[in-house]
């Protein structure tokens, strides 16, 4: 088992790639009471055309099969429901579907090997019948409904339409009414057969643990299996141009919603976890809590709260997006593009950055306190070829002059969308 020790953080993670591909990662952390464990599985709403390990012909299956899949897992031969088991033996699990991965978790403070027993067994079978998958769209028929109610999500999607013109991250996770209605138990198997081997997964867990022994116990509850080889995803060329500059739509909201997104161009994997901690310092001078322009538009009272920032990306995709509430999203966004413009001129300054990169690198501390977002963070960075603990490392690497190349090269105008969602 390999070791690699963290003295920023004082924290080790034990990493071992079992003989069937499987890679088990483990953060002990002595002395906590909660336990948390991650079982995912490389595999999102992104990937619906693939050619499966040893075929030659191109597989296409519907939106949202991923996400659909996910419903199916908790569903037994045996009649029982493994999230209802689990919750019988007092621990909290769940499961969820992002763009590149699907996961399934339980966190607890006792019966961690008895819920360990019926975790690791319905992951590892699939229960799919007709009868079975054609109610199963009926529920997730109703999810989608009620999704199209909520204008937080529509602001989002929005967003990303005005962005994508081909890339499937612009769509619904959950897929469409139409698009699941094709969705039948033989796509179910073929997609859990070919996504979750176990060479395309991996495990997290974080507690107080014996390494070594909870790796034996993985393994005991392991059905045999062996790698399948590299699944060929396959993706249309994205031009590097948005789509269109604004969306926007009416809904019922007290006050008008916005995202900004700003289109970029994936980086190269040596580069990932560099820019996006630069992207992350930029955001937070530019329109953070204590930024000059979060001042201004709050004192005019064009916006009250701090609008929220982040960096999505993956391997075929990378943009910003800057979310919130505001009386004049179109003004808010004017201001936004004339602020980003001055920095641009005359640069960040060394303080600006000196401090701001200080923030960040406490809030990096910070997030080793909890096993939840520790067990999360190393599984989604996993998925996207980062270890977490790059992030402790490359943030001191970074200089003010690599900040302001990024900030020329990312936040340009051309690049940038309004999505508004008002009365």
């Amino acid at each position: 088992m390999q070791i690699i020790e963290n003295l920023k953080v004082k924290e080790k993670l034990y990493i071992e790639k079992l003989e069937n591909g499987l890679t088990v990662m483990i953060i002990p952390k002595k002395g906590i009471q909660k336990k948390y464990i991650i079982w995912g599985t490389n595999y999102g709403s992104n990937d619906s055309t693939f050619i499966v390990p040893g075929e030659s012909d191109v597989t296409e299956v519907p939106k949202g099969v991923a996400h659909f899949l996910e419903h199916k897992m908790f569903e037994q031969e045996n009649g029982k429901n493994s999230l209802d088991v689990l919750t019988s033996l007092g621990v909290n699990a769940n499961a969820y579907t992002t763009n590149n991965h699907t996961a399934y978790l339980y966190e607890c403070t006792d019966n961690f090997y008895e819920a360990l027993d019926e975790f690791m067994n319905y992951v590892q079978h699939p229960y799919f019948t007709d009868e079975n998958v054609e109610k199963e769209k009926g529920i997730i028929g109703q999810e989608i409904m009620m999704y199209d109610d909520y204008p937080d999500w529509k602001v989002y999607l929005n967003a990303l339409e005005c962005m994508y013109h081909n890339n499937p991250v612009k769509l619904d996770i959950t897929g469409t009414i139409e698009t699941i209605s094709h969705i039948d138990k033989d796509i179910l198997y073929k997609c859990y057969n070919t996504f979750y081997n176990p060479s395309n997964m991996a495990m997290v867990i974080s507690g107080d643990f014996e390494p070594e022994k909870l790796l034996e116990e993985i393994k005991k509850r392991l059905i045999e299996n062996k790698s399948n080889g590299e699944i060929k995803r396959i993706f249309e060329n994205e031009p590097k141009e948005i789509v269109k500059a604004k969306a926007e739509q009416n809904m019922e909201v007290s006050q008008p919603l916005y995202t900004i997104g700003i289109k970029d161009i994936p980086a190269e994997e040596k580069e990932r976890v560099r820019k996006h901690i630069t992207i992350e310092i930029l955001l937070n001078i530019i329109i953070g809590a204590s930024s000059e322009l979060y001042k201004k538009l709050y004192d005019m009272g064009n916006c009250y709260f701090v609008p929220s920032i982040e960096y999505e990306f993956d391997r075929n995709y990378a943009f910003v997006l800057i979310s919130g509430q505001s009386n004049n999203p179109e003004e808010l966004f004017n201001m936004l593009k004339k602020q980003v413009n001055e920095f641009v001129n005359k640069g960040i300054s060394e303080d600006d950055f000196e401090r701001t990169r200080k923030m960040i690198y406490g809030e990096y501390i910070k997030e080793y306190n909890d096993v939840t977002t520790i067990s999360r963070m190393f599984l989604s960075d996993y998925f996207k070829g980062i270890n977490s603990f790059d992030y402790l490392e490359e943030i001191n690497a970074i200089n003010v002059e690599y900040l302001n190349q990024v900030l020329k090269d990312v936040f340009k105008k051309e690049n940038m969308i309004l999505s508004v969602v008002k009365n």
